[in-house]
């Protein structure tokens, strides 16, 4: 593994751990669209983190994610939740920034943050792993 690939996805992750400090800030100051924003692009950052690892990448949201589950989650590396969440996120991100009266509860926000940390911290453990090999 090169040794650019490793730098970009630690900072990739530590990216994701900060945008989900952020998203929890957010949360507490009953800030629920902004949480959802930041749960989804912590979740992101960390799906980035891992396809650095493969040297692949995407300009698109979309794009990214569809690499990120055929890398990842079809070849059985990552569990199929975790391809779930990111989607269930990004779905969930697009709708509060572009569509107009869109009303993020706080139970939408709560299921977001939950999400995001268990697809961040699944996300870690695996990086951690792949980084040990």
């Amino acid at each position: 593994m090169k040794a650019e690939a490793i730098v970009l996805a630690k900072y990739r992750m530590e990216r994701a751990c900060e945008t989900l400090e952020e998203a929890e800030l957010l949360f507490e100051q009953g800030k629920f669209n902004g949480t959802v924003n930041r749960a989804y692009y912590a979740a992101y950052y960390a799906a980035k983190a891992m396809l650095a690892l493969r040297h692949l990448d995407s300009s698109r949201h979309s794009g990214a994610l569809a690499l990120f589950g055929r890398e990842f989650v079809k070849t059985g590396i990552i569990e199929p939740k975790f391809g779930r969440f990111l989607h269930e996120l990004f779905d969930n991100r697009q709708e509060g920034d572009y569509k107009d009266f869109q009303v993020v509860t706080r139970d939408d926000a709560y299921k977001a943050i939950h999400q995001s940390k268990d697809f961040v911290a699944g996300i870690g453990f695996e990086l951690d792993r792949l980084l040990e090999e």
